[in-house]
């Protein structure tokens, strides 16, 4: 039997599998090359502030939106 080697998330509706050496939502937007720029995340329905992005912990079946601004007319 195989170690667990990824998690399994819904992200913006859909199923997305990450490597699970992500374990924060820090990471998670790293992982997304999201960490430098205006992101709102909501995690689980509920919408996490900047500053608990490096303690909320990223979990097999959590459900995220991840919502950024992209510039462009």
């Amino acid at each position: 039997m195989q170690g667990v080697s990824s998690l399994k998330l819904i992200i913006n509706g859909d199923a997305i599998e990450i490597p699970d050496s992500v374990k924060t939502v820090s990471e998670l937007l790293v992982h997304f090359q999201l960490d430098q720029k205006v992101v709102i995340v909501e995690k689980n329905k509920e919408i996490l502030q900047k500053e608990d992005h490096v303690a909320e912990n990223v979990q097999d079946g959590d459900q995220f939106e991840l919502v950024h601004f992209v510039g462009g007319g």
